[in-house]
């Protein structure tokens, strides 16, 4: 028995899928900064951070590719300073969030140490198409197959000099 997830010659074309799975299964275990992820509609979602300390030139959300990666970079301000305790977290961070193909993200808002993140999941258009089937054997191929238009593989050439 294979390790691979979509092994079955049933499930065609979703290699994609099982690379997405992979790398959020690699993702951190770090449980900081804590995070909600709430359903906020049919076809919305909001992940909320808790960042508290974090202003908003401290915190950058991207989007890469089907990823959502929220960064926090904190300046060290304790000069001077003597803490008895320090329990308030001063560190950076990176979390990162798998989209699903067709999320896109919404706005981004920081309120009372908390940072807000709506996704939006638009219903997908539900497509029938009847394929007739005709007698014997196809003579040619299609002269153009109509696929869904796929982004563009990132290629990097490594350049040696002489």
């Amino acid at each position: 028995m294979s390790g691979r997830l979509f092994a079955s010659p049933m499930f065609l074309g979703f290699d994609h899928l099982e690379q997405m799975l992979e790398r959020a299964s690699k993702g951190t275990a770090d449980g900081y900064p804590p995070y909600n992820i709430e359903q906020i509609s049919p076809t919305a979602l909001r992940i909320t951070l808790a960042v508290a300390g974090f202003v908003m030139e401290d915190l950058q959300i991207t989007q890469e590719d089907n990823q959502l990666v929220i960064r926090g970079r904190q300046t060290d301000d304790s000069q001077g300073r003597v803490f008895l305790h320090r329990g308030i977290a001063a560190r950076q961070f990176q979390k990162a969030f798998v989209l699903a193909e067709g999320i896109e993200v919404g706005n981004a808002w920081l309120d009372n140490g908390l940072l807000h993140i709506d996704l939006l999941r638009p219903q997908p258009e539900v497509r029938v198409r009847r394929i007739e089937i005709t007698q014997g054997r196809a003579s040619a191929p299609p002269a153009e197959i109509d696929l869904p238009k796929v982004r563009a593989q990132r290629v990097v050439r490594v350049i040696e000099e002489d």
